[in-house]
């Protein structure tokens, strides 16, 4: 049953020799590893808003020149990341590029703020989206984290049935969305030109403002960074593309590039000509279109199109997560499991998890963008600037054909980058300090990961390994629990080994029981040892994992080995499971961490 529904929710397997078919176009690229960064158009030019709003209406014209210095820093992020494509193709990033030029600790910091960015991003893009709709219907506005959570479980399905799948899924929301925004910018500025929109609603640009600083200037620039985020998803996914991979990908970055400037640039300066104020039910965006077309057709078109992308952005964390979940797999640092393809040929142990984990952050949150984003961004800008310099480092250390010009554009993009970063642990320490925390731990991880598998590995190989003592013989000890079929088998299985001695063992609760059984055991099977032992406290595993120490201590004197052969029924169903109590599995999950004892199971399957 369980393999009907699986097959039916994620679809037939794939061979191994068909993941080249899984590799996208830079038109579906585009589409599934661009829509974080252009999705944060929604929210990114809001956030200026929000820290605006503090000093005053009259302060919102500051909004064009902070639009300005984010796209002075998303050229210079767009230029370095394209730099980074070809310096790495094969993907990896800011984790690669830190790692190679910086350190395996840079390189750590990087990876593990990226992975905590990624399921950000899920948790982040899902609740603008249901903002959004939300903001369109509010009698839904307390369904918040419910709606959240079901679009996590559909986006993680989609992913779960491969990448080219979801890519065509997927593909059309997103240039809905450009389309819907070009649509409205575009509107929206023939109604300024043709004096549709009046001027009074906006303050001029130059206008003095009581009670602007620079520490609000920056801290409204910082939070305007956020709408950069996910530029870096193009260079983590590189293995994604079809060949040529480097130059698709740059292809696609570079479009990316200019489709979130022209974007962003048009939301900022029609909020700034409407006099638009952020309110906390209702979205910039909202309100724009709203101005623009009021409540019909286009408008709902607008919203929803917003409402999908920013619930679809997520899917860029679920394209370079298990990517770059893999790259750290693969240097030891994270748990191997992280490099099985599923059965889709995904990564798909990384799309759960970043599933689990983003409905975690949405429920911890309750889906509370603002909330959220701080902590993102700041995800984003330590892998910025950590990248930028290990390019830095690279081109002071290589010095290809034109490398001054190149070494500019990355100093250039990790100076603004740091920058930034520094603004956020300053005006937004209160939701940003977590991570001094949990980043230090996740690097405490990531090297006992390593030293475990260095250590493992060490143990495992011939030539380091102790030499193996020869086993002299070998003591079998038999759990029985009556006298049935079960133990029958189990006992005709042990004679089968020719073991050096049986041994069954009975755990009995009451004195009378104990006799009884002995009594019975003499007539059954009078060649096999019989040890009966008294639990005081009604627990089999206790006086049982003590006697097979007992064993194993005299046996391990002699050379012998101590093999403990459970007795397992197992139900026609799989279901009738839960009808027994299981002490068959409790058993063998306490002696398997028994050095020296060997477990079997000898199973005996029902017929009815």
């Amino acid at each position: 049953m369980f393999s009907s529904v699986k097959r039916f929710l994620i679809g037939r397997p794939l061979k191994s020799h068909e993941l080249g078919e899984q590799k996208i176009s830079k038109t579906k690229a585009l589409a599934i590893l661009s829509s974080d960064a252009l999705s944060s158009v929604a929210y990114g030019p809001e956030q200026i808003l929000i820290v605006l709003v503090t000093v005053g209406a009259t302060a919102f014209w500051y909004s064009i020149p902070i639009a300005v210095g984010v796209l002075i820093l998303l050229t210079a992020l767009i230029l370095s990341y394209q730099q980074i494509i070809f310096a790495y193709p094969h993907g990896g990033g800011a984790y690669v590029v830190s790692k190679s030029n910086l350190g395996v600790n840079s390189g750590l910091v990087a990876g593990g703020s990226l992975l905590v960015d990624y399921i950000l991003t899920v948790a982040v893009s899902v609740s603008a989206g249901t903002d959004a709709i939300t903001s369109a219907f509010p009698n839904l506005h307390g369904d918040n984290v419910g709606i959240a959570i079901l679009f996590v479980l559909f986006i993680t399905l989609l992913n779960l049935r491969g990448v080219t799948e979801s890519a065509s899924i997927l593909a059309y929301p997103v240039y809905l969305f450009v389309l819907a925004l070009f649509i409205l910018i575009g509107v929206g500025l023939y109604k300024i030109l043709t004096g549709q929109i009046p001027p009074a609603l906006h303050t001029p640009i130059g206008t003095p403002v009581a009670g602007i600083s620079l520490f609000i200037l920056l801290r409204a620039f910082a939070s305007g960074s956020s709408a950069l985020t996910g530029v870096e998803a193009i260079s983590n996914a590189i293995p994604n593309f079809k060949d040529p991979a480097p130059k698709n990908a740059a292809k696609t970055l570079m479009a990316m590039g200019l489709l979130l400037a022209v974007l962003f640039s048009g939301i900022v300066y029609l909020a700034y000509y409407y006099g638009i104020a952020p309110r906390a039910e209702v979205t910039v965006v909202s309100q724009i279109a709203e101005h623009t077309f009021g409540r019909n057709f286009m408008y709902y078109f607008i919203q929803g199109t917003t409402a999908l992308i920013l619930i679809l952005a997520a899917n860029t964390g679920y394209s370079a997560f298990p990517l770059l979940a893999v790259n750290l797999a693969k240097d030891k640092f994270i748990p191997r499991m992280f490099l099985i393809r599923g059965d889709r040929l995904g990564y798909s142990n990384g799309i759960i998890i970043l599933g689990a984990a983003s409905i975690i952050l949405i429920l911890a949150f309750n889906a509370e963008t603002e909330h959220l984003i701080p902590l993102y961004a700041v995800g984003v800008f330590v892998p910025f600037t950590l990248s930028q310099t290990g390019m830095m480092v690279k081109w002071l250390r290589e010095k290809p054909n034109g490398w001054v010009l190149k070494f500019v554009i990355n100093t250039t993009g990790a100076l603004i980058s740091f920058i930034v970063t520094l603004i956020f642990f300053v005006t937004k320490f209160s939701r940003v300090w977590p991570i001094l925390i949990f980043l230090p731990l996740i690097i405490l991880l990531f090297h006992r990961i390593k030293k475990h598998y260095e250590a493992v590995g060490d143990q495992l190989r011939i030539s380091t390994c102790e030499p193996v003592v020869p086993i002299e013989g070998n003591v079998i000890v038999v759990p029985v629990a009556g006298i049935t079929h079960v133990v029958e088998n189990s006992i005709n299985y042990a004679k089968s080994l020719k073991p050096d001695q049986i041994i069954a063992v009975y755990v009995a609760f009451e004195r009378e029981d104990e006799h009884k059984f002995e009594e019975k055991w003499k007539k059954w099977h009078p060649d096999i040892r019989l040890v009966t032992l008294h639990s005081h406290y009604r627990s089999i595993i206790n006086p049982l994992t003590k006697f097979v120490d007992t064993v194993e201590h005299k046996a391990s004197e002699a050379n012998f080995r101590v093999t403990v052969v459970i007795p397992q029924f197992m139900p026609k169903h799989s279901w009738e499971n839960i009808l027994h109590n299981q002490s068959s599995l409790l058993i063998r999950s306490f002696l398997l961490y028994r050095r020296n004892v060997i477990v079997t199971t000898v199973p005996y399957h029902l017929k009815k």
